[in-house]
């Protein structure tokens, strides 16, 4: 099994994190798509979706950073928890 990146997970939570591009980069295609979904329809209908989405990415990108390397495989990888 490939091993994903905490840093290029972490750096595409803060940067792409309201397209719920990190949710795809570590293979949680379910919740990306939730984000990506959200971050479209709520742009056109209130205009606060990408902003939730992109706190949303922002926070969890620093959780991954801030994690150890073994913490972060333990908890993303192996266990797979979706959200925070």
């Amino acid at each position: 099994m490939e091993q994903k990146s905490k840093v290029a997970a972490g750096i595409l939570g803060i940067l792409l994190g309201a397209l719920g591009i990190h949710k795809f980069y570590l293979g949680y295609t379910k919740e990306g798509l939730i984000m990506l979904l959200i971050s479209i329809v709520g742009a056109f209908l209130v205009g606060i979706g990408p902003a939730v989405m992109g706190v949303i990415g922002l926070v969890e990108g620093i959780l991954y950073l801030t994690k150890s390397d073994e913490e972060f495989a333990k908890t993303y990888i192996d266990n797979k928890k979706g959200w925070f």
